[in-house]
């Protein structure tokens, strides 16, 4: 009969196995996403709305670093990669969607807490779904709206109403946004990444005067053009999908591709390489 280890063997053979160790400076990065999220929600409810928005960019700006910084050290990780979308749930869906609420839906009573929650919940599909995708999509297209972005047009459409003395009180237009933001992330929409485009490379020279462009536009008055700028993303993107424009999306998965190599090619390949051919 096989004897059973010691005990304190036995327990350091447990330690071992549920210990864990983590990448400590990108995930410190991902928790500064996280605390400006909170922080967003805790001046929502105190009805400071200024504040509540740019907790939320700044929230965006640590989720750029986080990964960023991951790729950089080579520390990318399943942990870092759940903790992300946690806590991008917390900045990007109940953060806004709080500060939908209270800023602009509440008078609309039922409908506007459930315009709220849609924006929640199809944030949270967003990133789920993105989880179970993210090895199987281009890397240069998002699939639907990306949290952060629906995230900065809602706090930028705060910053650009307070600019421009509006009321967004009972704002129809801010009902039919938060259902539209809601779509467009779930949706299968593309929108441009931008993560294949190297500024460490030589460019075109047009691509600088296409940033200055976009740089002294914004300066003209930078609450309303982020806003218009984010939105205009957000609805180009709706149209290229609706109408079918652009590039199509590549096809990782295909299973005809298998069946396409047929009987003559694999004879071939086989020559070649025996003939020292590549």
């Amino acid at each position: 009969m096989r004897q059973r280890p010691p005990i304190k063997e036995r327990t350091r053979r447990l330690r071992r196995r549920m210990g864990m160790h983590i990448y400590v400076l990108p995930n410190l990065l991902t928790t500064a996403n996280m605390f400006f999220g909170f922080f967003a929600v805790i001046y929502s409810i105190n009805s400071n709305f200024i504040w509540a928005s740019y907790a939320i960019v700044f929230a965006a700006l640590f989720d750029l670093l986080d990964g960023r910084v991951a790729r950089w050290t080579n520390s990318t990780s399943e942990f870092g990669a759940e903790y992300d979308s946690l806590s991008d749930l917390v900045s990007f869906g109940m953060a806004p969607g709080l500060l939908l609420f209270l800023w602009a839906l509440e008078p609309f009573g039922r409908i506007g807490w459930l315009a709220a929650f849609f924006y929640v919940a199809c944030c949270a599909l967003r990133l789920a779904r993105f989880n179970v995708q993210k090895d199987v999509i281009e890397k240069s297209f998002f699939q639907g709206l990306p949290t952060p972005m629906a995230a900065g047009i809602v706090a930028s459409a705060v910053l650009a109403f307070e600019d421009l003395e509006l009321d967004a009180s009972r704002s129809w237009y801010l009902l039919a946004l938060t259902f539209l933001l809601g779509f467009t992330m779930v949706s299968n929409f593309r929108y441009r990444s931008f993560k294949d485009l190297d500024l460490k490379q030589r460019l075109p020279f047009k691509f600088l005067v296409v940033g200055v462009f976009i740089f002294a536009l914004i300066a003209i008055r930078p609450e309303v053009m982020l806003f218009v700028l984010f939105l205009s993303y957000a609805i180009l993107g709706a149209v290229f999908g609706v109408f079918r424009l652009g590039k199509k999306p590549k096809d990782h998965m295909n299973p005809q591709v298998e069946f396409e190599f047929g009987e003559d090619d694999l004879h071939e390949a086989v020559e070649m390489e025996t003939n020292g051919e590549h």
